[in-house]
């Protein structure tokens, strides 16, 4: 059974919101075969992400950037993952008040080093997040982890 790690920060109803879309779509029952384990972001480990074989990445843009909480993940799992994580799928989602642009680019960055392969778009919203801002996060945990099945 392949094992999709969803991990998150989610300090706001509307951070909650997306992250509830995302959670739905990668358990639809249609998809099956897929373990799915959440994550708060400063309490994923390493052996979280070494276990397994897909990533969901949540986070509000704070400032113009990723949560200080993302950012600690990251730091916390980038060497000891670095070699063993390569090529491995994720996706991941932002919302911000404004502007995502600068989480956007660091999630991205980030993630390139690692060397893990997007495999959805990126889903960004801004504000109060609508139906087509839920529909598209639930469509990215859907996807990414109908792509763990095959």
């Amino acid at each position: 059974m392949a094992t999709l790690l969803i991990v998150h920060h989610t300090p706001s109803p509307n951070c909650q919101a997306l992250f509830e879309a995302v959670l739905s779509g990668a358990g639809t029952p249609e998809i099956e075969g897929v373990r799915i384990v959440r994550r708060a972001a400063l309490s994923a480990t390493a052996s979280d992400v070494l276990s397994a074989d897909g990533y969901l990445l949540g986070t509000p843009a704070n400032l113009g950037y990723m949560s200080g909480a993302l950012k600690h993940f990251f730091d916390q799992i980038y060497y000891p993952c670095l070699d063993e994580t390569r090529g491995r799928p994720f996706g991941f989602w932002v919302h911000g008040g404004s502007g995502v642009t600068g989480a956007v680019r660091g999630i991205e960055s980030i993630t390139t080093g690692l060397g893990w392969r997007r495999v959805a778009e990126a889903v960004t919203a801004t504000g109060e997040p609508g139906k087509a801002d839920t529909e598209a996060c639930w469509e990215l945990g859907a996807t990414v982890a109908a792509g763990l099945t095959g």
